[in-house]
C-alpha cells in the first residue's frame, strides 16, 4: 500500500485519556473513519490504525472495520466487537477477557497468547486463525468455525463448542478439560497430545481425526464417530485403559 500516515506510538488514545469533552469511543470512531479511507484507498489517503498496547476497555465497537489492524497487547477486556471485521488482524497477547465476539470475522487473525476466558466467540469465523497458546478458560464457541485454526497448547478447559466446525484444526497438546464439544466438526483435526479428560464429545464427527496420545479420560463419547479412521494410538480411553 501507499506512504499514507499510520498511528504509532504516542497515539491518540493515550493523548485523549484527559479530555472531558470527547469520549475514547467517539475519538476511535473518527480514526475508525479514516483506517476505512486508507484501506479503501490501499493507503493512498487516510489513516491506518495502529492500536498496539491501547487501552480499550469495556468499549462500544459493534461491526468495527478493523481488519489488518495492530491490536496486539491490547486491553479490550469486556468490549463489544460483536460482527466487527477483525480478520488478519494482530491480536496476539491482547487481553480480551469477557469480550463480545459474537459473529465477528476473525479469519486469519493472530491470536498468539491472547486472554480469552469468558469470551463470546460464538458463531465467529476463526478459518486459519492463530491461537497457540491462547487462554479460552470457558469461552462461548458455539457454532464457531476454526477450520484449519491452529491451537497448539491452547487452554479451552470447560469452553462451550458446541456444533462448532474445526475441520484440519491443530489442537496439539491443547487441554480440553470438561469441554463441550457435542456434535462438533473435528474431520481430520490434529488432537496428538490434547486432554480431553471429561470432555463431552457426543455426536462429534472424528473422521480421520488424529488423537494420538491423547487423554479421553472419563470423555462421552456417545454417537461419536471415532472407528472412522480416527488414529487413537497410545491414547487413554474414557475408560483408563490405553488404545493399541
Amino acid at each position: 500500500m501507499g506512504s499514507a500516515k499510520s498511528w504509532r506510538r504516542g497515539p491518540w488514545w493515550r493523548r485523549w485519556t484527559h479530555r472531558t469533552d470527547q469520549t475514547i469511543e467517539q475519538k476511535l470512531n473518527d480514526v475508525l473513519a479514516t483506517h476505512a479511507e486508507w484501506l479503501k484507498s490501499e493507503g493512498n489517503a487516510g489513516t491506518q490504525l495502529n492500536l498496539e498496547r491501547a487501552n480499550l476497555t469495556s468499549a462500544d465497537l459493534p461491526r468495527a472495520t478493523l481488519f489488518g489492524t495492530d491490536l496486539s497487547n491490547a486491553n479490550l477486556a469486556g468490549a463489544n466487537l460483536s460482527l466487527a471485521k477483525l480478520n488478519g488482524a494482530n491480536l496476539s497477547g491482547a487481553n480480551l477477557n469477557s469480550a463480545n465476539l459474537f459473529g465477528t470475522n476473525l479469519n486469519g487473525a493472530n491470536l498468539t497468547d491472547a486472554n480469552l476466558t469468558g469470551a463470546n466467540l460464538s458463531a465467529a469465523p476463526l478459518t486459519e486463525a492463530e491461537l497457540n497458546g491462547a487462554d479460552l478458560r470457558g469461552a462461548d464457541l458455539r457454532g464457531a468455525i476454526l477450520n484449519y485454526a491452529i491451537l497448539n497448547g491452547a487452554n479451552l478447559t470447560n469452553a462451550n463448542l458446541t456444533r462448532a466446525n474445526l475441520t484440519g484444526a491443530n489442537l496439539t497438546d491443547a487441554n480440553l478439560t470438561n469441554a463441550n464439544l457435542t456434535g462438533a466438526l473435528l474431520f481430520g483435526a490434529n488432537l496428538t497430545g490434547a486432554n480431553l479428560t471429561g470432555a463431552n464429545l457426543s455426536g462429534a464427527h472424528l473422521f480421520k481425526a488424529n488423537l494420538s496420545g491423547a487423554n479421553l479420560t472419563g470423555a462421552n463419547l456417545t454417537g461419536a464417530n471415532l472407528l472412522t479412521d480416527a488414529n487413537l494410538t497410545g491414547a487413554t480411553m474414557p475408560d483408563g485403559s490405553i488404545h493399541k
